[in-house]
């Protein structure tokens, strides 16, 4: 009987990992790394200075967007910077202030190339590396 149930779970297991494959063979999603990492001050409180280190990635839909991102990526950067330069020391430490950060940056990104370019080309932005001090 637990050679049966053993049997059924590997085989369940074989065709969800081939059922996930074939999906993923079918996307043709790209990612696109700033480098170096973003590095700015954000709002502190008292006389201590604080500041952000982060790097970031935005996943786009097929290839041929990664060249406008590329092209872009200096007005990206500044973008984020701006973004992050304006956020307080609790949002900065929170998860929840840093998911609210990672959506506001997103939003702001895809609206700016939708006026450089006329479409957003973003589907997510990904913070890979968060430090803060």
């Amino acid at each position: 009987m637990k050679f049966v149930h053993s049997l059924l779970l590997c085989c369940s297991l074989f065709f969800s990992s081939l059922a996930y494959s074939q999906e993923a063979g079918n996307s043709s999603y790209a990612y696109f790394g700033f480098e170096p990492d973003i590095i700015t001050n954000y709002i502190s409180t008292g006389k201590k200075l604080g500041y952000v280190r982060i790097t970031a990635e935005v996943m786009v839909e097929n290839q041929s967007a990664l060249s406008s991102i590329e092209h872009h990526a200096p007005l990206i950067r500044d973008a984020i910077i701006e973004i992050l330069g304006h956020q307080r020391e609790e949002d900065i430490k929170s998860l929840k202030g840093r998911e609210e950060i990672r959506i506001l940056c997103q939003e702001a990104v895809n609206d700016l190339l939708v006026q450089e370019t006329g479409k957003k080309l973003v589907s997510k932005l990904l913070f890979t590396k968060y430090l803060y001090q």
